[in-house]
């Protein structure tokens, strides 16, 4: 048993997706969530940009003292995950692509052509199609980056015709060209428009990382013994803005959640004063 919290980090409000799958199957687990919401979006920025601010933030949840650390960002996990991994050897690093990769290969065949729909670095990066071709090197795998979601999920524009006309925008032509069957969301920020993208497109199967990622939470933490049991605890979402959006997000989010928070806002400063110099 182990009631430390659980620590997840995004570039911004997206990872946030990833919280209720967990407190449905792990109601008992206390979370420290980090958006770096006043330097989001990571997608399109340098890989060593990325990694700097990755390592910078897992350094302050490591003096949280979780007991593990969840990569909620697609970018990060395509870029930093072994980078992390070897950064925490006592602390479990977990990302988001993995189980993802692991899911499409269950439930879909040869005869499905499948869409990854992501940041610029993660179709760049070439994560999924290169787990999914370890898992299955048969599995027809096409990708194409939509760098406008991030911007417009993090102002809240979302169910409006702006949005919709940007999903068309990206994904009319790469569905019809590549007849695609399958969508994965390859960024947590992606399920918030998912309702969006199953109206204008209702035939298409929608795989969400975010709902994938919680079993490999549950499996790791159980057979390392470190399941919480029961004990009272406050949730509590650290943001590097703690703006408006951050904050109506999270209610848009947990608005059916009985839900313990308390909100901090952390500002950049705060943050290196807390962690080594990298």
């Amino acid at each position: 048993m182990d009631n430390r919290p659980i620590g997840f980090f995004d570039s911004g409000l997206g990872g946030l997706t990833c919280i209720p799958n967990l407190m449905k199957l792990l109601p008992k687990e206390k979370i420290i969530y980090f958006g770096d919401t006043a330097r989001t979006p990571y997608g399109s920025k340098a890989t060593s940009t990325i990694r700097s601010f990755s390592r910078q933030i897992a350094d302050f949840l490591v003096k949280q003292d979780v007991k593990m650390i969840v990569i909620a960002c697609n970018t990060v996990s395509a870029t930093c995950l072994s980078d992390l991994q070897r950064r925490y050897p006592d602390v479990p690093v977990v990302g988001i692509i993995q189980p993802a990769a692991e899911r499409i290969t269950k439930i879909c065949s040869t005869m499905n052509k499948i869409g990854i729909i992501g940041t610029k670095v993660t179709i760049q990066s070439g994560a999924y199609k290169e787990l999914i071709h370890k898992l299955n090197d048969e599995m027809e795998i096409y990708e194409t980056p939509c760098p406008a979601f991030v911007p417009l999920i993090e102002e809240g524009i979302i169910q409006n015709d702006i949005m919709d006309l940007t999903i068309k925008y990206y994904m009319d032509d790469f569905i019809l060209e590549n007849r695609l069957d399958t969508m994965v969301l390859g960024c947590t920020h992606y399920p918030l428009i998912r309702s969006n993208i199953k109206r204008l497109y209702p035939s298409l199967r929608i795989i969400n990382p975010s709902e994938e990622i919680v079993y490999s939470i549950k499996r790791i933490l159980k057979e390392r013994d470190m399941l919480a049991g029961d004990f009272q605890f406050e949730n509590v979402f650290y943001a590097s803005d703690l703006s408006e959006n951050f904050v109506n997000m999270i209610e848009r989010i947990f608005h059916e959640e009985e839900v313990k928070v308390k909100f901090k806002n952390l500002e950049l400063e705060a943050v290196e004063e807390k962690i080594d110099e990298i």
